[in-house]
């Protein structure tokens, strides 16, 4: 059995685990679910002897303790650690990957059973023995590191990450083969964020969080609760979305209740308060007749050089009138003639269509283009009066003149050709 006992490691004035406690046996597949960051990789490398922080506690294999063992000797004593990110060498083939795993006095024995059940176990890599590993995809790069792994004859399997990467149907394919491995007696430890899928073949699970263990259960209840799915499978933590009894749910209650139509839609309708029934016609709200304001406004668009001059026809749309409650006045719309303020129909379309009439020069000042030096008259230089614009200065590189030369029989230099 591997046993990590009160484990703390820190870098520095940073603690990435802290009083840390796991156990995992033979046979049996255990999951460490956390974040980024949690401290589940830190974990996994202190117990294969790669940590290069200061580490308290004790970690023990079988009854002896590994603290302070070689990572070596700890892989020859039976765990081997399957990297984040595989480190597989991509230059090599399939066969020479698997092969370089089993390196160690403990696996040279049993060498060629290994690779057959490496090869059993991940058909795929049977098939491509002499493939170079780096043309492989990752899903199958990922089974490449896990055979290499398995070479060594290990009796804890230890996984970091091992869907990372991959898509969800080669996780699933991977975490069935992880499934089989739990078959022939070893015993995985899994460090993943996918939750869903390493609790389908756990026996048991671990919960870490800024490098606690949080919780601990069989994977059947940590897939089943509440917290945990809201954290890991997106599911919805209980009570979200309700209202918590109280004044103000009663409240809404009651006005849910008051606004809700009979027909059952189970929309809300909300009458907004100082509201009252009854209509009233909008001329009487503006105090003038709607038909004749409307008149003017048109007459008013129709572009026009002097008041008086008869209109010639337009094709212009008139502006768009939007019948509503008026604005409160200000001192500009208190200063334009309302009805029975005794200025003339005359006089107010005179002063619409002045202000119109500036609108368009202002328009068409907009859109001339700009003068050189600001003025009007066109510059003497540049077309139009457009401001000339300078040409871009692009260097150019030519190929510098290559002479070769060579030495005839007598020794002299002899020019061979120009390049």
């Amino acid at each position: 059995m591997l046993k990590v006992d009160h484990l703390s490691v820190a870098y520095g004035q940073h603690r990435a685990l802290d009083n840390v406690s796991v156990q995992i046996a033979k046979g049996e597949v255990v999951v460490i679910l956390g974040a980024n960051g949690a401290g589940k990789s830190s974990l996994l490398r202190t117990i294969a002897g790669l940590s290069k922080g200061h580490c308290e506690g004790d970690i023990s294999f079988d009854g002896g303790s590994l603290m302070g063992v070689s990572p070596d000797d700890i892989v020859t004593g039976g765990i081997a650690l399957v990297p984040e990110g595989r480190a597989i060498f991509g230059d090599l083939n399939v066969e020479e990957n698997l092969r370089l795993g089993a390196y160690n006095e403990r696996a040279r024995a049993n060498e060629a059973a290994n690779l057959d059940r490496v090869l059993t176990l991940f058909p795929k890599l049977r098939d491509r023995r002499k493939q170079i590993t780096r043309t492989m995809s990752g899903g199958e790069q990922q089974m490449v590191a896990i055979g290499r792994a398995l070479m060594s004859d290990p009796s804890i399997l230890m996984l970091d990450e091992p869907s990372l990467g991959l898509s969800p149907l080669l996780s699933k394919e991977l975490f069935q083969a992880l499934g089989s491995i739990r078959e022939t007696g070893l015993g995985v430890l899994v460090v993943e964020q996918n939750a869903k899928l390493s609790l389908a073949i756990a026996d048991r699970g671990y919960l870490i969080e800024n490098g606690h263990i949080v919780g601990a259960d069989d994977a059947a209840s940590l897939a089943a609760d509440p917290a945990v799915q809201a954290a890991y499978l997106g599911g919805k933590p209980k009570g979200v979305g309700t209202l918590a009894p109280g004044p103000a749910a009663a409240a809404a209650k009651q006005v849910s209740e008051a606004s809700t139509p009979a027909t059952g839609s189970g929309l809300v309708y909300v009458t907004p308060a100082g509201l009252s029934g009854g209509a009233v016609a909008a001329g009487s709200l503006i105090g003038e007749n709607l038909e004749s304001l409307l008149g003017r406004a048109n007459a008013a668009a129709r572009p026009a050089s002097t008041l008086g001059t008869p209109q010639a026809a337009s094709t212009k749309k008139g502006p768009k009138i939007i019948e509503g409650t008026p604005e409160p006045e200000t001192d500009a719309m208190a200063s334009l003639p309302t009805a029975g303020s005794g200025h003339g129909t005359v006089g107010s379309d005179g002063r619409i269509e002045s202000m119109l009439a500036d609108f368009e020069a202002a328009a068409q000042k907009a859109r001339q283009p700009r003068r050189n030096g600001g003025g009007n008259a066109p510059a003497k230089d540049s077309p139009q009066g457009y401001e000339p614009v300078a040409l871009p200065e692009i260097p150019v590189f030519r190929k510098a003149k290559i002479e070769v030369f060579k030495r005839d029989k007598n020794g002299a230099l002899v020019k061979a050709r120009e390049a």
